[in-house]
């Protein structure tokens, strides 16, 4: 019989609070699109006004540009560390450690979702009929799809091995930006981060998660989310599962698309062979939300004193 050593959990909340890294109350939340992100900027944006934090967030962009050059990526750092505290600001953008440019490090926070369920949600979210209302409105000049394309159905460009929806280990280039890559957004603008479903992306952004950021929730597990964001980061997050709760009807109509189509878990399965690092960085992350929940119910006697310490 053969014994295999494994390592005790670790539940304590000083290692897995990332909060106190940061060098001043400024919260970057640099959003992943189709993870309820719109949702959760309107939450702050709610808090912001109950916990009396000042609320930024970036301009409607024609072409969004997530990787930034070294300047660009100066450029934003030098912003966001130029606002009072305490503050937030938001920004689809990948991640950006200020450190690197010698400035004060913020607190970090994102959102992820099962990545295979957000690539559905991307796919018919840019083929909505609000989607380019909405984008014509903004920006007149802007032309429109073809008509075939938008009629395009996900489950037949699956299961036909259309260019747009074959998901190859490695490819970089998508056309139309799908963001099939949720690990980009915390791996990082180096180009290593750009080719998809690969080893090294997903250490990267592994690593980029455990060193800067205070709390990445899930989307599938609001509760959870919420409880975690409140305790180890209660400057910005109190009260924040009551103002959710509270107001939860009109945060579930935030972005909600009405016009995807049910896909089949034949077809979610075929996508999911081939999202496998990226499966496992959403695993990831999700492991590490409920070790940083486990380690509030272990310390829930002394929650009050851990509080002031965050």
């Amino acid at each position: 019989m053969t014994f295999q050593y494994v390592e005790p959990e670790i539940l304590d909340i000083d290692t897995l609070n990332n909060t106190k890294r940061a060098d001043r109350e400024v919260l970057f939340f640099n959003r992943v699109p189709k993870v309820g992100s719109q949702t959760f900027m309107e939450l702050l944006r709610r808090l912001s006004i109950r916990n009396l934090f000042s609320f930024n967030r970036d301009r409607v962009q024609r072409v969004e540009t997530i990787r930034l050059a070294p300047i660009e990526q100066l450029q934003l750092a030098r912003m966001v560390s130029s606002y009072s505290e305490p503050s937030v600001y938001v920004k689809h953008v990948c991640f950006t450690n200020f450190t690197e440019f010698h400035l004060p490090e913020p607190i970090y926070i994102n959102i992820v979702r099962d990545p295979v369920e957000r690539v559905i949600s991307w796919y018919y979210y840019v083929r909505a009929p609000w989607y380019y209302v909405e984008r014509k409105q903004i920006f007149p000049d802007l032309p429109l799809p073809d008509p075939n394309w938008l009629k395009k159905d996900f489950e037949i460009c699956v299961l036909k091995g259309d260019r747009e929806c074959r998901y190859l280990q490695g490819e970089i280039h998508e056309g139309i930006g799908d963001h099939r890559r949720q690990t980009l957004f915390f791996c990082g603008h180096s180009e290593k981060c750009t080719p998809f479903n690969t080893v090294g992306a997903l250490e990267r952004a592994k690593l980029a998660v455990e060193k800067h950021y205070a709390v990445v929730g899930v989307l599938e597990d609001m509760n959870t989310t919420l409880t975690v964001l409140e305790n180890y980061i209660p400057r910005f997050f109190q009260g924040a599962t009551d103002v959710y709760y509270d107001q939860v009807n009109s945060f579930m109509r935030i972005n909600r698309n009405f016009f995807k189509p049910p896909v089949s878990e034949e077809v979610k399965n075929l996508v999911r062979n081939n999202f496998t690092r990226e499966v496992e960085f959403y695993q990831f992350c999700k492991q590490r939300l409920y070790r940083q929940y486990r380690a509030l119910k272990l310390a829930s006697t002394n929650l009050p004193s851990v509080n002031n310490h965050l």
